[in-house]
Formats: C-alpha cells, sequence, structure tokens
C-alpha cells in the first residue's frame, strides 16, 4: 500500500484519556529549610538506635519485641535511616535461631523480616500453628493479629511450600469472614484486614503502604511516639526531595524510556497500521538518523525522539566510561520493538498462536526486560558488566516478572482490547489451549500462573547470587507496580481515583505532624 493512502485505512484507534498528571509537578519551588524539623529528626532517630542496641541485647526470650521494632521501623516507611542497625539486628537473629525459630512466640514475623532481608530460613517452624490433628489450632480464628501474620507471611513462600499455602486459605477464610462480623472487629481493624486481603505487604510499593500504615499505627495504644513523630517528618521531608526530583524527570533516563515505550506501545497497538509498523521496525533495526526520511509524517518525531534519548545519555556515561551501559539497553529496546511487530503481522494475519509462541513474543513486549535493562543504567559502582549480561539472558527472576506484567495486563485487558482488532493475546492462545470458550476457565488458569511466578520470584531473591539484592529489588519493585496498576482493572490506561490518590498522597500532601 502506499503510504500516501494511509489516512484512507482504518486504523486500531482506542479510546485513551489525557494525562492526568498535568503540570503541578514541571516548577519545583524550592522552600527554606525546616532546620526545627530537621533537628528533630537527628534527634529521633538517635532515640531509635539506641531503642534497637537495648533490643538486640536483650534475652532470647525477649527477641520478639526486636523483630516489632524492625517491622515497625519498615512500614512506617523510615527504615532507610536504619539500614545498618536493621542488617545488624536481622544477622543476630538468625546467628541465634538459625532457619527454624524457637523464640517461643509465633513464627510469622521472624519468618516474613528474615525472608525479606534474603535469608532462606525453613517454613517447617509454621508447625507452630497445627494441632495433633495437623489441622490449624481453633484458638487462632479468635486472634485476629496472629491470623493477619500468618496471612502475610504465607506470601513470601515459594514452590513446595504446602503448609503456607494451606496457611494462605485458613487466613483468608477467616479474615474475610472476621471482617463481615461487626461484633468481631472495629472500623479500624476492619479496614486494616480489608486492606490486606485486597494487597498484601509483599505485592504493595512500600510507598503507598506507609501512607496506609502511619494512621493505623497511630491508633494503636502501644504505638512509639518517637517512632511515629519520626515517619511523619521524615515522611515530608522525602516527599519535598520527591517534588523536586519530579520536576527534574525529563533529564532521567529511565523516565524518558517509560514516555517513549508508552509512546511506541500505543503507535504498534492503537494506531499505525501494518505497512508503516514495518517501515518503522526496519528503520529502528538500522537504528540511523538517515532513516527518517523513509517514515510516515507522524513517525518522523517519535523515531527522532527515541534515538536522541539514547545518544544523550550515551554521551553521559560516555564521560565515566561506561558507554556500554546504553549499547545494552539500545539493544534491549530495539528487541522489545521487534516484538512488537511480530504482534503486529500476527494481528495482520489474524493468527492465534500457541501458548508457548505467545510467551515468546510477548512476554519480551510487555517491556520488562527491556526496562530492567534501563534501570541499570547509570547506577554506578554497583552495575558491572555481568548485570546486564545476566539480564539478556532472561534470567528466572526476570522472567517471572515479565509473566506477572504479561498475564496482569492481557486479564484486565481483554474485554476492552476485543472490541477492536488487536493482537491475540494469551487469552486467545489459552482458549485454544484448553480447548474451551469459557474466558473465566483461562483467567483461573493465567492468575494460577501469576502465583506461580511470585513463588519463583521469591525463590530467585533468597537464592540468586549472580548480581547483588538492590539490583535484583530493581526488579521486584517492578512487579509490585504491576499488581498496583492491574489486581482489578487497567490502571494504567484508565487513572482511576485509587491511583490519582495514591499520587495526591505520595507527592502532594504532606503528613500532620505536632512539634
Amino acid at each position: 500500500m502506499d503510504l500516501k493512502q494511509v489516512d484512507e485505512v482504518i486504523r486500531p484507534l482506542a479510546n485513551y484519556h489525557p494525562d492526568v498528571w498535568g503540570d503541578q509537578f514541571l516548577v519545583y519551588d524550592e522552600e527554606e529549610k525546616q532546620d526545627e524539623a530537621e533537628q528533630i529528626v537527628e534527634s529521633l532517630k538517635e532515640e531509635v538506635r539506641k531503642e534497637i542496641v537495648v533490643a538486640l541485647d536483650a534475652s532470647a526470650e525477649e527477641h520478639m519485641n526486636l523483630l516489632k521494632l524492625v517491622n515497625a521501623i519498615k512500614r512506617l516507611g523510615i527504615a532507610y535511616y536504619f539500614e545498618k542497625e536493621i542488617d545488624e539486628a536481622l544477622q543476630h537473629i538468625y546467628n541465634v535461631y538459625g532457619d527454624k525459630w524457637n523464640g517461643g512466640s509465633p513464627p510469622s514475623l521472624w519468618f516474613r523480616l528474615l525472608r525479606e532481608h534474603g535469608y532462606y530460613v525453613s517454613s517447617g517452624s509454621f508447625s507452630y500453628y497445627k494441632d495433633d490433628t495437623g489441622s490449624f489450632k481453633e484458638s487462632l480464628t479468635n486472634d485476629v493479629q496472629c491470623l493477619l501474620e500468618l496471612y502475610e507471611a504465607s506470601y513470601l513462600r515459594v514452590h513446595d511450600e504446602a503448609i503456607l499455602d494451606d496457611a494462605l486459605a485458613f487466613t483468608t477464610t477467616h479474615l474475610e469472614n472476621i471482617a463481615k462480623d461487626p461484633l468481631r472487629c472495629n472500623s479500624t481493624i476492619r479496614r486494616h484486614i480489608l486492606e490486606a486481603l485486597e494487597r498484601p505487604i509483599r505485592k504493595r510499593l512500600p510507598r503507598v503502604d506507609t501512607i496506609s500504615y502511619i494512621p493505623f499505627y497511630e491508633q494503636q495504644v502501644s504505638h512509639n511516639k518517637s517512632l511515629l513523630k519520626l515517619a511523619k517528618l521524615g515522611f515530608n521531608m522525602l516527599q519535598s526531595l520527591h517534588k523536586k526530583e519530579l520536576s527534574q524527570l525529563s533529564k532521567i533516563f529511565m523516565t524518558k524510556v517509560l514516555i517513549i515505550a508508552t509512546v511506541l506501545d500505543d503507535t504498534f497497538d492503537a494506531y499505525g497500521i501494518f505497512q508503516e509498523l514495518d517501515i518503522f521496525t526496519k528503520a529502528i533495526q538500522r537504528w540511523s538518523i538517515t532513516c527518517l526520511d523513509s517514515l510516515p509524517e507522524y513517525m518522523k518525531l517519535i523515531y527522532k525522539g527515541l534515538l536522541g534519548v539514547y545518544e544523550e545519555m550515551e554521551e553521559i556515561m560516555a564521560k565515566e566510561g561506561r558507554a556500554y551501559e546504553v549499547n545494552y539497553a539500545k539493544e534491549s529496546m530495539i528487541e522489545f520493538i521487534e516484538s512488537y511487530m511480530k504482534e503486529a503481522k500476527w494481528r495482520e494475519d489474524g493468527y492465534v498462536p500457541t501458548m508457548e509462541e505467545n510467551k515468546s513474543v510477548r512476554f519480551i513486549s510487555c517491556g520488562y526486560k527491556m526496562l530492567t535493562t534501563s534501570s541499570f543504567v547509570g547506577m554506578g559502582d554497583i552495575i558491572t558488566e555481568e548485570a546486564f549480561k545476566w539480564n539478556e539472558t532472561i534470567p528466572p527472576l526476570v522472567k517471572a516478572s515479565s509473566v506477572v506484567c504479561r498475564l496482569m495486563d492481557d486479564i484486565v485487558g481483554h474485554k476492552e482490547e476485543h472490541q477492536r482488532k488487536h493482537v491475540a493475546t494469551t487469552i486467545e492462545s489459552g482458549m485454544t489451549h484448553l480447548n474451551t470458550a469459557e474466558v473465566e476457565k483461562v483467567y483461573d488458569l493465567l492468575n494460577q500462573q501469576v502465583e506461580d511466578a511470585w513463588k519463583d520470584i521469591n525463590q530467585e531473591l533468597l537464592t540468586c547470587k549472580d548480581v547483588p539484592m538492590r539490583l535484583m529489588k530493581n526488579v521486584d519493585n517492578l512487579t509490585c507496580v504491576i499488581d498496583t496498576l492491574y489486581k482489578h482493572e487497567d490502571m494504567f490506561t484508565h487513572v482511576g481515583e485509587e491511583f490519582k490518590d495514591h499520587i495526591r498522597s505520595c507527592f502532594v500532601h504532606p503528613m500532620s505532624v505536632r512539634f
């Protein structure tokens, strides 16, 4: 088809709403330093450090208090103040108990905190919750706090930990029942339970968790006043820093890649026709500004912008002797766009790929391998070329994260995408695979695969020694973003009030603090 005729064809248009961020963060007016607040923060940090030291020196019978203190620090969002102290505290706990808890109290908090920190402690300690018949103790059903801790711990499970699979089913059922019964819990506890059932700690974005946990913690009679005050002041100081960073997002490589990736996704999925996309992909493979004239007019800006992002970053990294980092990012972007083109070919041909074919292409087109590579660029000395080579192999951690991203995205977007010409997703492939017209059966299959992928992620965070934990957490955090965006609906495409509230809470509204 002559490209001059493309405006006469029917495009696979989608109904996307305008950007919700607006220009509110483009300019940051730096306020005068709050010297009083900073002084209070430093004083409170010293108080908390002393509390940790005291708890470390306590007898073994009191180690649960140390774990509770560490948990509060983490969930209140101030763990970055005490990284060294938390490391020492959990190492001390591990030195005392090894991989089996015998502290004379329930093992759930110990298990969750140690696994979160990379200690592969045994789930065998959960026999504590079983009676002589092998069933969970009836007394648990009346202990909301114990149920919640067991529920949260179960999400740190890996494959073949049946006791934790059973614990999740048991606690979910009883927590749901308690939340429905006003005689068994007050409104504060009910909300806390519902938030946990909606999204366990393991799948939450830490900053969003902090926003909901601070008011809950404040209502607890036994709350630590120093911790609470430090959490609120620390939240506001970090929010101020984030506002400054948001005003500079246009200068940050990862942000530019995300923006470009979104434009590319819309171009391939909801605007471009096959002939245009083919020309564009070939131009990307050549990666040269000389290809510009061969492109349709609307694609020229996209192509020029894409090349410009990587050229700018390459100049910066070359000064540090690390230009190779951008080369890996560029190759990953090319692979990403090539996967889009394969999907476009399937859409053009009306082809429904097998489940395996779908995985080989659409687990790349979800973008998480490309985004992981991009997130590594410019991280400094913690990054080596081996880390980029590790990601290039699509290691189990990146693969599992991509599974979560692709399947959750396909499930929530299926009904809308089905209303226009769209590439066959894992839903259609699943229906063929299961030989069924019942889409709910496919949803069930894919949701189970998502949960299995989370187990894979947990396993890799505990056992993978190929790259530092700091880099693996990049992948883990990207996975948590997906659970936030795609749990029930596509909040990336259609931003609702819940996500707008997250934006306002994280970046607009400070915490109220009494000095």
